[in-house]
């Protein structure tokens, strides 16, 4: 299939380079060099060969991800410092920087009760910024851009919703919008952390529903789709991945935006992306300008197939975006490529 000769082709060198650096035998060494050098040949070896590349890929990607597996998830690292979030418990964090990145995206940074605190969320976690706003209290979950090694402060990307630009919602977000009013020294109530999802490193991921048994999953390759600022604990996934020399856990992004100047954090992503191999980056816009190079449209199941890892037993993937596109693009399509419940998480 399409599917088979996309994922072959992505992925058979490295696993080839692998294959002889860790000790593949010498017939599985020349199949796979055999396999990297196909490109002028005609569609059915193509795709006779990729099919072979996949056995061999299966073949030794289960191996590794079972010796991998074997080592289990990295024991916690102590913190740098006193934690500030406790969890079900409210505290107000003062705001002592407030950066304006674009026309509707604002940086905020927040103090923590000392210059040695980190904030304490788990990667994959989120927190609950509440407020009286209009005399209702509002309660929206977001996920810092800095890692929790970062004492004394913490910083958030907002996408601010403005009132009468979209005529589905003519109110706009109401608290992006009261961030937005915010100003230095002011103060907003946190709680947290809160979450279905933990990385804990090296492909393993705590995983709890609500009512139901915690999980610990664990995964050599990891899709993440995610949907406007829900990229914010995708980032947190990324670079913990990345950061960590011990963790070779192939990652991938897949990121939905209406527009080109709606991506957050793309300067980075793309960084990160351009300096490690076992990071690859997607996008998809609604509008794309022209002469764009990526995606087009809403997430499809041809997106997924090419860009994310295939459904297997080492296998996750990860979601967080707008419920409808988590609703009717995402979860539908995952389904169809033969992910079971066991591969995802919608966040």
């Amino acid at each position: 299939s399409c599917f088979i000769r996309t994922y072959a082709h992505q992925n058979v060198q490295c696993i080839c380079k692998n294959i002889a650096e860790e000790g593949g035998t010498q017939r599985e060494s020349e199949l796979a060099m055999d396999l990297s050098d196909y490109g002028g040949y005609p569609a059915l070896v193509v795709a006779l060969l990729a099919a072979v590349g996949v056995s061999l890929a299966v073949s030794y990607l289960s191996k590794k991800g079972s010796d991998e597996k074997s080592k289990g998830p990295p024991a916690p690292k102590p913190k740098k410092g006193p934690v500030a979030l406790v969890p079900q418990k409210k505290a107000a964090y003062k705001m002592t920087e407030k950066e304006i990145i674009s026309h509707g995206t604002r940086r905020f940074t927040f103090e923590l009760p000392s210059p040695q605190h980190v904030l304490g969320l788990p990667v994959g976690n989120h927190m609950y910024l509440s407020a009286t706003i209009d005399g209702k209290l509002v309660s929206r979950p977001y996920t810092p851009v800095t890692s929790d090694d970062e004492q004394g402060y913490f910083q958030l990307i907002i996408k601010v919703y403005f009132a009468n630009v979209h005529p589905k919602f003519p109110e706009g977000g109401k608290m992006s919008q009261y961030l937005d009013s915010l100003k230095v020294g002011d103060t907003i109530d946190i709680t947290g952390p809160a979450g279905k999802v933990i990385y804990l490193g090296r492909g393993y991921i705590r995983v709890k529903y609500p009512g139901k048994p915690e999980q610990i999953r664990f995964a050599t390759d990891i899709g993440l789709i995610a949907g406007g600022t829900g990229i914010t604990p995708m980032l947190q996934i990324i670079k913990a991945i990345l950061k960590d020399p011990s963790d070779t856990t192939r990652v991938s992004l897949l990121f939905a935006n209406q527009l080109e100047n709606d991506i957050l954090v793309r300067e980075e992503l793309e960084e990160m992306a351009e300096k490690h191999d076992q990071f690859s980056l997607w996008y998809t816009l609604d509008r794309p300008p022209e002469n764009w190079s990526y995606g087009s449209g809403f997430v499809s199941g041809e997106m997924i197939s090419t860009h994310l890892p295939p459904p297997g037993p080492t296998s996750q993937i990860l979601m967080c975006g707008p419920p409808p596109m988590i609703k009717f693009a995402c979860l539908p399509n995952i389904e169809k490529l033969g992910f079971s419940e066991d591969m995802y998480v919608p966040f």
